[in-house]
């Protein structure tokens, strides 16, 4: 099989900022209790006329024009939200007709936060398999639309921004590209953290929006154990599994759910914080855009370079966890 490489990436963040002084004005809250438990300063939030699919449009244009790719030539198009303009068409059928992507197909894979580790496993395998050269993975969420902003526990955690990658074929000679993954479904902490009402099982009815169940519902504590304990034993086992050990990889980059989930991960692998980004001060939990944010990050901040190994880590509702292992190649 061929390997398949990240050639390309690029984001999107909305330019408004709500920062924790704002939400002290809007629940019973303050900007140090938040720093303390959570590590988030400021968000972004979209506008009222900007959806999840715009989003994904801006940083995947950004990504194709970085690589001098026409929106054409793009095989495929995978979108990873939790919060998709409608339940149908898919978001990816709403980006491939905005970017014009005439020769692409796709879909939508729903997987919670960690949807874009598990799209872009999928992307290196469509490549690896030979039947796609350009494929497009794209995590991206507007999560500002389903949160409680009378609820402290949740409101403060999240916001909205986009990323993409495109995967493309390993060319001969080089040894880049993605190395190994992880995955792993645990669906009895489903009700830890969930939006309960609007699909199959609970539609919107009055009820069910005087009762504020479209909104985001999480047991924080039960969360924060479980994502600390398998970001950590999943990369562990991966390191392994690769005759890999911490000292090998460049820098970790973690979904950025709460800074103290990363840093208690990192310790327990025994990476140092200088070798993990953390940018959740800056934009809080994005849900799927997180890790190209925290990528885009990375390569700027020279903690990435071409040739070194990275490390993706994410634990997400569901539960969904993931781990990836991959050597830069730009």
């Amino acid at each position: 099989m061929l390997k398949a490489k990240i050639t390309a990436l690029g984001c999107y963040v909305p330019p408004r900022l709500l920062t924790n002084l704002d939400l002290e004005r809007l629940v019973n809250t303050s900007d140090q209790w938040i720093m303390e438990r959570t590590g988030i300063r400021e968000r972004h939030i979209a506008e009222p006329g900007m959806a999840t699919s715009d989003m994904a449009i801006q940083a995947a244009r950004c990504a194709l024009a970085q690589r001098g790719v026409n929106d054409p030539e793009v095989d495929t198009i995978i979108v990873c939200p939790v919060t998709p303009d409608m339940f149908f068409p898919s978001t990816a059928c709403l980006v491939q007709n905005g970017l014009g992507a005439t020769g692409a197909w796709g879909f939508d894979l729903s997987a919670a936060c960690s949807g874009f580790v598990y799209g872009l496993t999928t992307a290196a395998h469509l490549v690896a398999a030979g039947t796609h050269k350009k494929v497009l993975v794209i995590g991206a969420d507007t999560m500002s639309r389903i949160l409680d902003y009378t609820d402290r526990a949740t409101c403060v955690l999240f916001g909205d921004g986009a990323g993409a990658m495109l995967i493309e074929p390993v060319e001969d000679g080089e040894d880049y590209g993605f190395i190994d993954f992880m995955g792993e479904l645990d669906g009895s902490g489903g009700d830890a953290l969930k939006m309960p009402a609007g699909g199959s099982r609970m539609p919107a009815s009055r009820q069910t929006v005087d009762g504020r169940l479209h909104f985001v519902k999480q047991d924080g504590g039960q969360v924060f154990k479980y994502a600390v304990r398998r970001m950590h034993e999943t990369c562990r086992d991966l390191l392994d599994r690769n005759g890999l050990t911490g000292e090998d990889v460049a820098v970790m980059i973690p979904h950025q759910a709460n800074r103290r989930i990363i840093t208690a991960a990192a310790e327990r692998l025994g990476i140092p914080l200088e070798k993990v980004l953390i940018n959740i001060d800056r934009y809080g939990n994005t849900t799927a855009a997180t890790i190209p944010l925290a990528a885009r990050d990375a390569i700027q901040q020279g903690l990435l370079r071409k040739g070194q190994i990275a490390l993706l880590a994410v634990v997400g509702a569901g539960y969904t966890v993931g781990s990836s292992i991959l050597r830069c190649a730009y």
